[in-house]
């Protein structure tokens, strides 16, 4: 099932149109915002794993928000549960995964150094934005064709890797 959100301003409510909002100019703080890949995909928990799935009816409250802070013009802290959980890179031999860690988002700001395997580099294309590893350049997040597969890092695009991401604030 895809969703599909109302174009604001749109002259009949029957037209509808996948969108997302351009990011505002953030400046430290936390902010949350939905995110769905270009499959309609919105991300949740399971078994402590961040999946992107197609959630309908009252699994719709499972829907994870990422809260957001932004450090530089294009790098931001990405995180899950309020920012008690934030989106790091962790690099082992060749590959490269995602994995939750229990820092506070806020915190990370503090220290650059200790933050670069937390820190992704936004680039906004159109409508969509994508998230490279700041610590793994060349690794983006990414959800995969299939529903309820794992979030995780891919340094190839194919039709089956997708990196490309809508944002709605909160």
């Amino acid at each position: 099932m895809h969703f599909r959100f109302p174009v604001p301003d749109s002259e009949s409510p029957a037209e509808f149109e996948t969108m997302s909002l351009p990011f505002e100019k953030m400046t430290s703080k936390k902010q949350a915002y939905r995110i769905w890949d270009i499959y309609q995909k919105t991300f949740y928990l399971r078994n402590n794993q961040l999946v992107a799935g197609y959630l309908q009816g009252p699994n719709t409250n499972l829907e994870e928000k990422i809260d957001m802070v932004s450090i530089e013009p294009h790098s931001v802290l990405l995180g899950i549960h309020d920012g008690s959980l934030c989106l790091a890179c962790v690099k082992s031999g060749d590959t490269v995964q995602l994995q939750l860690e229990a820092v506070n988002i806020t915190d990370l700001d503090k220290d650059r150094n200790e933050s670069k395997r937390f820190t992704f580099i936004k680039s906004e294309n159109g409508s969509t934005c994508s998230f490279e590893s700041a610590a793994c350049p060349g690794w983006f997040l990414c959800t995969q064709a299939d529903p309820d597969r794992p979030v995780s890092l891919s340094n190839t695009q194919t039709e089956a890797i997708i990196t490309k991401f809508y944002f709605q604030k909160e």
